[in-house]
């Protein structure tokens, strides 16, 4: 077991709060949020900013959250920055102590927000040793604990750490999903107005939530899309009975070929079908294995809002947003399919592109919720694909 030093902000007296690893790596710092105690794999978000976009972003279930940043709070909270109704993540790693907010648009102090949101976190770690951790030794399994009193079990902490799964081989789309269909017409955020609502659809796009961000069909109703939201596990005959003219696979947390069970022959006959489909993240890799292709758990994944893509067609590069620990294996994919995008980081698939289908797919998140928008254009695209194909019908 290896107990780090504590932060030299904090003494003996105010520790409240432990990160435990199941290699008997411990941290020491102060709590915030609810007490109690919560396991999942640890992972780092270089992001500077969008916490709160990135806690409620339902593609984080099942992980806890280091982020990178060391001055995390000084947005503070809103109601407008959801991207879901409630936190997905287990928990978050800081630290330094929450910044006060210094922000216009802030509604609430982050530590009152993590406390009424039911999250646990820590501060005042060195997390940039559990960063150097995770990148050499690839995304732990961690336990943080909050006890105001400052007694911890540690033995029982690393078990229970021990004992947990991991992601690979579980389906957490179900966790996240909505509970039945549901229509979608608001449009993106302007300093102006706030959030639009859609006053001229231009079609009708059925989304499958397998953890559907709010920022994403905003931004296909931004297009011109009136979104139809429907459960991850709706079978094609749901799907279909809504009548769409494009198909969208959303983002999601969990192992895509876990989730693929019940959601690959239902890709499968979407595909005959031949209406446009557009994947996002979970799924992109879902429309993958659809394909014949195959995934593969990642060391650390991808998780931030500064990463190169090459879109191989332009040989543009875009900046952009990413939340991925599972990723696609370009040679396992067949014929008819290319890869479209690239990460410039390590070379991996960020988009793929049938080559006689209206179908394509990007791994990172062009909604920009945290992050950079040069992929919007990517909802633009998809679009263009459902009034060609209506046309041409």
């Amino acid at each position: 077991m290896t107990d780090s030093t504590r932060s030299p902000d904090h003494s003996s007296s105010d520790i409240t709060a432990v990160l435990v690893l199941a290699d008997g790596t411990v941290f020491r710092g102060r709590g915030f949020g609810v007490e109690g105690d919560t396991v999942g794999e640890v992972c780092f978000n270089t992001s500077m900013t969008g916490y709160q976009e990135i806690l409620t972003d339902p593609s984080y279930a099942g992980q806890i959250i280091n982020f990178t940043f060391p001055h995390v709070g000084n947005v503070g909270t809103n109601d407008e920055d959801m991207e879901t109704k409630k936190p997905a993540a287990r928990g978050l790693v800081i630290r330094e102590d929450i910044t006060l907010p210094a922000n216009y648009r802030a509604a609430e102090h982050l530590e009152a927000w993590t406390a009424k949101q039911g999250l646990i976190g820590i501060s005042g770690i060195d997390t940039r040793r559990l960063t150097r951790i995770i990148r050499e030794r690839g995304a732990p399994t961690g336990v943080i604990a909050h006890a105001k009193d400052g007694k911890f079990d540690i033995e029982k902490l690393m078990l229970k750490a021990k004992q947990w799964p991991g992601l690979k081989g579980m389906d957490l789309a179900k966790e996240v999903t909505c509970l039945e269909a549901y229509s979608w017409t608001g449009t993106r955020w302007t300093i102006e107005e706030g959030y639009g609502d859609l006053k001229s659809p231009k079609a009708h796009v059925v989304a499958v939530d397998y953890g559907a961000k709010h920022n994403i069909l905003r931004c296909l109703a931004e297009t011109g899309a009136r979104v139809t939201v429907v459960p991850a596990t709706a079978t094609f005959d749901e799907i279909m009975e809504h009548q769409p003219d494009g198909i969208f696979l959303s983002n999601g947390p969990g192992d895509p070929a876990a989730t693929g069970e019940y959601a690959l022959p239902v890709i499968k006959k979407l595909i005959d079908t031949g209406l446009p489909i557009f994947g996002i993240c979970l799924g992109h890799q879902l429309l993958a294995l659809a394909f014949g292709g195959t995934t593969y758990k990642m060391a650390q994944g991808h998780r931030g809002a500064n990463h190169p893509v090459q879109d191989l067609r332009t040989k543009k590069v875009e900046i952009t947003s990413m939340n991925h620990g599972f990723s696609v294996d370009a040679a396992s994919l067949p014929a008819d399919v290319m890869v479209s995008h690239i990460s410039l980081f390590d070379k991996t698939v960020c988009g793929l592109a049938h080559k006689t289908k209206p179908i394509f797919s990007v791994q990172q998140h062009p909604e920009a919720s945290p992050g950079p928008q040069d992929s919007f254009y990517l909802f633009e695209e998809f679009m263009a694909l459902i009034l060609n194909h209506k046309k041409a019908a």
